[in-house]
């Protein structure tokens, strides 16, 4: 019985291809990463999963794990070929228990109708990835990924509370508990957060929610010296009030905004803040105007504060946009996301925005510059024709000087992106002797290397 057949024994014909054309669906995520498999298998169940994974290893057989596929830096791209799990079809919200302020999920559920459902009971799930109306919570939590709302309420890693995971050998276990807190053995939860299907499968996962904030209120500060935003950032966060958001564009994304979407009309400075507070209506105020004070003693020649829903949703809509947009400023060509995660300590920022616009002007590449500065992490943007070799060696080397900068300034390559195929080189760098120990786990774990194969610099 060949392989095709044993795998169509477990999820039925329906749920199981090798059709040339759909493997091609399959070879690439957000990234300009490539690789083809050899199966694509929808299992619907923990039960499929785990038999999917003994086969796997069983016959040595290299196995991804897939969501909706909006990773940045190709973690769900099947380098070695083998059996894609695309996860999609397991996308049911278990339970919601408001008494425990927790939800149990399965992976393939987008994480936009997570919150949809939630909103009616007065609770949200606060990790706020740009990508929040595609991306499944399975590939938020593989990823450990985060977004514009992590300065207050934390990353994903902070709202896992137990994971069911089938490991490389097709076992099922469950990392942690229903409990808020536990001091009960090895946390195997975040060994597992962030680990991108490296170590084993998300089946399911309980989440903690969170009670939404009364109200919001937004502050949008004009900067003439990009140096002097990122120093205010530093400055707002030191100063005793923690915003839900802090957002940073630069001059360029600015531009390219406006490109998109003139009616946006965002201000010609070299730098705006997007600063968000929440919470109870008598302290919202007196946040928003310190705040804005704050920018405004830094170097802020304007400064606005919005209260309304609608004024608000403007200039979200606004930021959201600044992925997209870059391609305006480049019209015929593609951004490629490479370089384009790094965080580094706030006391960085400034520096670390000094470093992108030197290696701007160091490639002649037109690099623009947002991202969530509340926490550090930048994003960078960056289109080249990519029909182009000598354009993708320039993006390729601004890149690198991108990764080593925040490197040098004590940060890391990722953010909230993940390391993937795309950043593996720079582990060592990095972590040093910890990556020894990241690669001993992952032996122990998967002797076999069955799991996302080539992936996180662990070989």
């Amino acid at each position: 019985m060949n392989l095709f057949t044993k795998l169509q024994n477990i999820v039925t014909t329906s749920r199981i291809t090798n059709d040339p054309a759909e493997l091609y669906c399959y070879s690439s995520d957000a990234s300009y990463i490539r690789g083809t498999p050899d199966y694509v298998v929808m299992p619907c169940n923990t039960a499929e999963v785990s038999e999917i994974v003994k086969l796997a290893n069983k016959h040595r057989i290299p196995l991804v794990a897939r969501g909706a596929g909006t990773g940045l830096a190709g973690g769900a791209v099947p380098l070695c070929g083998g059996i894609v799990l695309d996860m999609s079809r397991m996308n049911k919200i278990i339970d919601i228990d408001i008494l425990d302020l927790q939800v149990e999920v399965e992976p393939g559920l987008i994480h936009a109708d997570l919150n949809r459902a939630l909103e009616p009971h007065g609770f949200f799930f606060p990790p706020d990835p740009g990508s929040s109306e595609m991306c499944t919570l399975g590939g938020l939590i593989a990823n450990r990924g985060s977004g514009m709302r992590s300065v207050k309420y934390g990353t994903v890693t902070d709202y896992v509370l137990d994971l069911e995971i089938v490991m490389p050998d097709g076992a099922v276990i469950w990392t942690g508990g229903r409990v808020m807190k536990s001091a009960s053995g090895y946390d195997l939860t975040a060994l597992m957060v962030g680990s991108e299907g490296t170590l084993g499968v998300i089946t399911r996962a309980r989440l903690k929610i969170h009670p939404l904030p009364e109200v919001r209120a937004a502050v949008l500060a004009h900067f003439n010296d990009q140096e002097a935003a990122g120093r205010t950032v530093s400055a707002i966060m030191s100063s005793g009030i923690v915003p839900s958001a802090c957002e940073l564009m630069d001059s360029t994304t600015i531009k390219a905004i406006n490109t998109y979407n003139a009616e946006l009309g965002l201000p010609d400075c070299e730098a705006l803040l997007l600063i968000e507070v929440d919470g109870a209506q008598c302290s919202i105020e007196s946040d928003a105007a310190s705040v804005a004070n704050c920018c405004r003693e830094l170097g802020a020649f304007d400064v606005k504060i919005a209260h309304s829903e609608v004024e608000m949703k403007e200039l979200w809509a606004a930021r959201r946009l600044a992925g997209a947009a870059v391609t305006r400023l480049n019209p015929g060509k593609t951004r490629v996301y490479i370089g384009e995660d790094v965080a580094v300590p706030l006391s960085a920022i400034p520096q670390m925005l000094k470093k992108i616009r030197a290696i701007s002007r160091k490639h002649d590449l037109t690099i623009m510059t947002y991202g969530h500065a509340g926490d550090g992490n930048l994003h960078t943007g960056m289109a080249i024709d990519t029909l182009d070799k000598d354009q993708w060696d320039v993006l390729k080397r601004a890149a690198d000087d991108i990764h080593k900068a925040a490197l040098e300034l004590g940060g890391t390559v990722s953010g909230e992106h993940g390391i993937g195929s795309a950043r593996g080189e720079y582990m060592n760098q990095e972590h040093g002797g910890a990556l020894d120990v990241m690669i001993a786990i992952k032996k122990a774990l998967d002797p076999h290397n069955i799991m996302n194969p080539q992936k996180v610099g662990l070989e």
